[in-house]
């Protein structure tokens, strides 16, 4: 019995990498996010403490 033409593993290989490159990058975008966001926040609270001393 005839097993039919041979499978594409190269491209299916290099897809993989791509996708895995994609959610890599994705997922150092989005702890970066949240080290700015803390960053951000950290900043507007030590504002805030220091108006309300001020006053």
């Amino acid at each position: 019995m005839a097993k039919g033409p041979e499978k594409n593993n190269k491209n299916k290989a290099l897809h993989t990498k791509l996708l895995n490159r994609k959610k890599a990058k994705l997922r150092e975008e989005k702890t970066e996010r949240a080290l700015r966001l803390k960053a951000l926040v950290a900043k507007i609270n030590e504002q805030q403490k220091n108006e309300g001393r001020a006053i």
